[in-house]
């Protein structure tokens, strides 16, 4: 049975060009393109996209935990999770789970596990609006790393690993002040704080580099991308690249990232540090890292909404193209999780699609389509 649906007096981000015209679809795939209006769905000249590819959300957490204090059936979150990205032009999601405990954020260790099960339970069910993958968050120094990750590292909606080290006086915590101070906001006490500090850095000095091996060597198989997190040096891109690690995911330093793009790294940033206008934790300005030319890929990192609002914003703030900006959050990220069947407008492939409009300088998303099939 053919399914066709014509969207026509749009404005279509291709991958070099915008142009106005239609598009059908058919049986969920692009099946043509062309120029000026044709009898269909009318979008009012709203700009058409391909779908947003996150290669990088926590917003699973949010939803689980929406307060310190309170926590959501994981089933439920995950739906009103999967809701956000969906309305937020999301049409495909790694979530990014994290593998290991150090000793401060217990409840993230159920998360993993939760949702595991729920997307392995839900995944062909038809009840999620977006597809769905996973990233494994693996936090190299944590002792529990290796048990929690092994059951789960050949599972098939696994697309991409990223080595994490939240150890105080490292990356993203290299400046000891900050850990104290998201500490004390949980209420530790002086003592307990400084015994922390020392215990994880004595634990990392003994785990860091077996447990960073182990799952360099587990991980080791066709699709999988696996990337460095948090970088700050020329010296950590260096010795990620001799590991065979090509990906650096959100270098907090400038230095960094163009360590790594003339090493020929791909570098991840982060969408929301646009929106906002700078890191919300002091680090480099990713509107910089654009300017610069070494940010390949945009991810939503806490914000699923960011993506289609940083895209926009980045043609006005550093000047790049609309089609280049777009690329930023469709066909490079799909490209980098190996998913070569979606992230553009082209025949033959996914009709993944959102429908936006600018409003007094806000990139506002109109309706989303999964496959073909309006999701939001």
């Amino acid at each position: 049975m053919i399914n066709d649906t014509i969207l026509t007096h749009a404005r279509l981000v291709l991958p070099d060009r915008v142009i106005q015209g239609s598009l059908l679809v058919r049986n969920g795939q692009i099946s043509d393109l062309q120029t000026g209006d044709a009898s269909g769905t009318d979008l009012d000249g709203d700009y058409l996209l391909p779908g947003i590819v996150d290669v990088h959300t926590d917003n699973l957490e949010r939803q689980v935990q929406p307060r310190s204090n309170a926590r959501w059936p994981s089933r439920s979150a995950l739906f009103a999770h999967d809701a956000q990205c969906a309305a937020s032009g999301v049409t495909t999601v790694l979530d990014a789970l994290c593998v290991g405990n150090l000793g401060y954020e217990h409840e993230r260790t159920r998360t993993f596990l939760d949702g595991v099960a729920d997307l392995s339970a839900l995944g062909d069910s038809g009840l999620l609006k977006a597809q769905h993958y996973l990233h494994l968050r693996c936090e190299i120094p944590a002792p529990d790393m290796r048990a929690l990750l092994e059951p789960v590292a050949a599972h098939r909606s696994v697309r991409m690993v990223s080595l994490m080290d939240h150890t105080p006086g490292f990356g993203q915590y290299a400046d000891l002040d900050i850990f104290r101070g998201l500490r004390r906001r949980e209420g530790w006490s002086a003592e307990k704080i400084e015994t922390s500090i020392g215990e994880l850095q004595k634990r990392r000095s003994h785990l860091r580099n077996p447990n960073r091996r182990w799952v360099l060597a587990l991980m080791a198989r066709d699709g999988i991308a696996i990337a460095s997190h948090d970088d700050r040096t020329a010296e950590e891109i260096a010795e990620n690249l001799a590991d065979g690690i090509l990906i650096s995911e959100f270098p907090v330093t400038m230095a960094a990232a163009r360590a790594a793009r003339s090493r020929g790294m791909q570098v991840i940033a982060g969408a929301p540090n646009i929106v906002r206008g700078g890191s919300h934790s002091g680090n480099v300005s990713v509107a910089d890292l654009v300017r610069a030319e070494v940010v390949d890929v945009l991810a939503s990192d806490y914000v699923p909404a960011s993506l289609v609002e940083a895209a926009f914003r980045c043609t006005q703030s550093t000047g790049i193209s609309l089609p280049q900006a777009v690329g930023l959050v469709t066909e490079r990220p799909a490209r980098m999780a190996g998913l070569h069947d979606r992230g553009r407008l082209a025949i033959g492939l996914r009709a993944d699609l959102v429908q936006v409009r600018v409003h007094e300088g806000i990139a506002v998303v109109r309706a989303v389509w999964c496959a073909g099939v309006r999701v939001a």
